[in-house]
Parts: structure tokens; C-alpha cells; sequence
């Protein structure tokens, strides 16, 4: 029967074991990130699809998928960094390559997602840029999102079709435990009002106190003052956020912390960005360490700030496809690291 071989996978294989015979299933890497696509396709135990990416002289992207399709669960991983627009464009051409091919189903997984801070209309004629990349990727021919700890979740209801938003809490909770001795004696510290639900959650877990700083900002990128809501004395606190950008405002809430009493600070995001001043800030900064998860490429930032630290998110992204292509829940990997 069709379905037969399909199933004995799905058997034989229990979350965070090495998966081996997968039928049907392709995952090809755009120029983003081929080292993360690297890891996931090791950890499934398949071979990376071929693909030739190359330019014109005019700027334009050329696409050449190097094997069949037809009929294939492909997935495509390509992150929202580096030079974000030619990524998305990249991105979007692969999406229509394999669409026209006649694969069965695209994934588009996007560790990192493009345009996601520009997500409402906070302004008069100010674009929701998230949504029109939303329309641009269904479009392209997307049947389904994977991403990471998106800016905002109600992203998710910009597309018509499944998203798939993977948390790196369980990662950062199994990091905070294994590399900060004392953790027990941590306040966890949300550097804006917005992050207030994703900090709660963490000290919820560790079973710890947390803190808020309530900022404002002149402009985009420029914070302009700060108040510390809770109490930092004689703890470690520890930043969390979602992105880290330029560093102003996690660098200045570290100045805060510890004016506060706070004994150490440490600084954990999910997407490291490091764009602009943030190397150097980052540098000067009183941190202990900058922890991001490899939804960017960080190989490079690490050897400029040796401050920064990496969480290898690889396999949380392995077992999403895994379980997508098996149809299996993926809420596991919400409260769980795949072993």
C-alpha cells in the first residue's frame, strides 16, 4: 500500500532519535544559513538537496534546483539575515521553483523571520511589511511556515496557511541551568513591556522572580529613558528577549541592573542580529555573556565579541520537519528539547 513505509517510519521512530529512511522528502538550503541546514539534514539522517544559486550582473537571483521534485515533502530553510531582501527574493524563487515542479508540499522554514518588527500600524502610512511577506510567500506557493520565536505571534494570522512558531525557551531554560551555577538565585528581566509574557513564562519554570524595564524611545533604535519595575539587588539577572539588533537597549538595561544591585548579567536572545555599533557595545559591555541561538549565522560575531555565546537550535528544527512530513503534533517541542 502507498502509505505502508510511510507508517513503519512513523513507528519505528520516537522524538529525538536519529531518523533514518525517510521517503519522499526533500530539504534544500538557500545561502542564509547552509551550515544550520547542514546539521538539521545530519540529524535526519538525509542528504541535502542540490541547489545552484548564482546571480546575473544586474543584481537579479538565479535559481536551479538540481534534482526531481515531483511529488516530494520539500522544505526549503532559508533565515531572515545577511542582506534580508535578496534572502527573501532568493527564497521566494525557490518556493516557486519547487511549486512548479510539481512537488506535493513546500516548507518554508524561516528560523529567523524577515520584516517581522513591522507588524502594525503605529503610525500614520506606516506599512505592515510582516503581512505583505506573509502574502508574498503564500503567493510564491507555500503550503506551510516553520519559524522561531516570532516579534509577535498574531504574525501567524497574517498567513492563510499552517505556521508552525517553534519556541527556543526550552533551549534557553536547559542553558541557564547547565551554565549558571546559581541560577536559582536569578531574577529573570524583561528589557521592554512587550517581552513581559515571555520572561513570566521563563521565571514561571525556574521557579524565580522577574523584573520589567519600562523604556521610551525618541526614535527608531534610540532609547531614550529607562525604569527598572522589580528588585535585581544582590541577584544575577538575566535579559531575556526576543532579538538583539543593535544592542543600545540590552547594553543600557545592563547599566541599570546592575546600578540596581544586580551581581551579574547575562544576556540571552534568540535572534542575534548584531548589526550596526552592537560588536563593540557588546564589547564594552558589563555582561558575563550573550547568548543567541543560531537562527543567524554566528560563527563570525563570536570571533569579533568573545562575549557572545551560541545555543544550538538544529535539532528543535529537525524534529518540526520530522514530525510535519510524519504528521505528527509538533506542540512537544514546546515545552521540550529533542534529545
Amino acid at each position: 500500500m502507498p502509505g505502508t513505509s510511510k507508517l513503519k517510519d512513523r513507528k519505528s521512530s520516537s522524538s529525538g532519535s536519529e531518523i533514518r529512511n525517510m521517503p519522499n522528502i526533500k530539504v534544500f538550503s538557500g545561502t542564509s544559513h547552509s551550515d544550520l541546514t547542514r546539521k538539521v539534514c545530519d540529524r535526519l539522517g538525509i542528504d541535502k538537496g542540490k541547489v545552484v544559486t548564482t546571480k546575473f550582473s544586474n543584481g537579479e537571483t538565479c535559481v536551479e534546483i538540481g534534482e526531481s521534485v515531483r511529488g516530494e515533502d520539500v522544505y526549503i530553510v532559508q533565515s531572515g539575515c545577511g542582506e534580508v531582501n535578496d534572502m527573501l527574493m532568493e527564497l521566494l524563487i525557490m518556493i516557486n521553483a519547487c511549486k512548479i515542479a510539481s512537488a506535493c508540499r513546500v516548507t518554508a522554514v524561516i528560523p529567523c523571520f524577515p520584516y517581522a518588527r513591522q507588524d502594525k500600524k503605529d503610525k500614520s502610512r506606516a506599512p505592515i511589511s510582516a503581512k505583505l511577506v506573509a502574502n508574498m510567500l503564500s503567493v510564491a506557493g507555500a503550503d506551510h511556515i516553520i519559524t522561531m520565536d516570532l516579534h509577535a505571534s498574531q504574525i501567524q494570522g497574517f498567513f492563510d496557511i499552517p505556521v508552525d512558531n517553534l519556541y527556543a525557551e526550552p533551549a534557553v531554560l536547559k542553558w541557564i541551568k547547565s551554565n549558571i551555577p546559581e541560577w536559582r538565585n536569578c531574577t529573570i528581566v524583561s528589557p521592554d513591556a512587550g517581552g513581559a509574557k515571555r520572561v513570566t513564562s521563563i521565571a514561571d519554570w525556574l521557579n524565580v522572580d522577574f523584573a520589567l524595564i519600562h523604556k521610551e524611545r525618541k526614535k527608531a533604535n534610540e532609547v531614550a529613558s529607562m525604569v527598572l519595575v522589580g528588585d535585581v539587588k544582590d541577584k544575577i539577572a538575566i535579559l531575556v528577549d526576543d532579538m538583539a539588533d543593535t544592542c543600545g537597549t540590552i547594553c543600557h538595561a545592563a547599566g541599570k541592573l546592575l546600578e540596581a544591585g544586580a551581581v551579574k548579567v547575562y544576556a540571552i536572545c534568540t535572534h542575534g542580529i548584531f548589526s550596526g555599533p552592537a560588536i563593540s557595545r557588546i564589547n564594552s559591555s558589563q555582561f558575563e555573556a550573550v547568548v543567541v541561538t543560531n537562527t543567524i549565522p554566528q560563527d563570525e560575531r563570536m570571533k569579533q565579541a568573545p562575549k557572545i555565546q551560541c545555543i544550538d537550535i538544529s535539532m528543535m528544527l529537525a524534529e518540526a520537519i520530522r514530525r510535519t512530513h510524519n504528521g505528527e503534533s509538533v506542540s512537544y517541542l514546546f515545552s521540550h528539547v529533542p534529545l
